[in-house]
């Protein structure tokens, strides 16, 4: 079952993660307040379903909402959501292989906009 979680950070904030079942498939920054971190679920919701895919392994560019297929320090690959704003809204762990990458933006897109939301104190 794919959820999100939002977390309370040991200094206070709060993070939200989007699961499946016990896999964290991605995670967002630390946020000061929970309205904030309840605003990326609902942006989230919003943009992510049929928000396109760039990959930037390949050069190719966009802007607005967006997935990002990138390569990570290691080699992997890795995936991240982009805000209107530039502003990176979550990020995946790294992949061995780019089709790993593109199965997460997938699965993402199908399941977030009915996905509960569990608050976790």
């Amino acid at each position: 079952m794919h959820k999100f979680k939002i977390l309370k950070t040991e200094k206070g904030e709060f993070r939200v993660q989007f699961v499946y079942n016990a896999e964290i498939m991605v995670w967002s920054e630390n946020y000061a307040s929970k309205a904030s971190a309840k605003n990326c679920v609902e942006s989230l919701k919003k943009n992510a379903p049929a928000a396109p895919v760039v990959d930037l392994t390949k050069e190719e560019t966009g802007s607005g909402y967006r997935f990002e297929i990138d390569e990570a320090k290691n080699g992997e690959t890795f995936v991240r959501f982009r805000a209107a704003n530039g502003e990176i809204m979550v990020r995946s762990e790294t992949y061995k292989s780019k089709s790993s990458a593109k199965n997460c933006i997938e699965s993402i897109q199908k399941r977030v906009a009915e996905a509960a939301v569990e608050d976790v104190e």
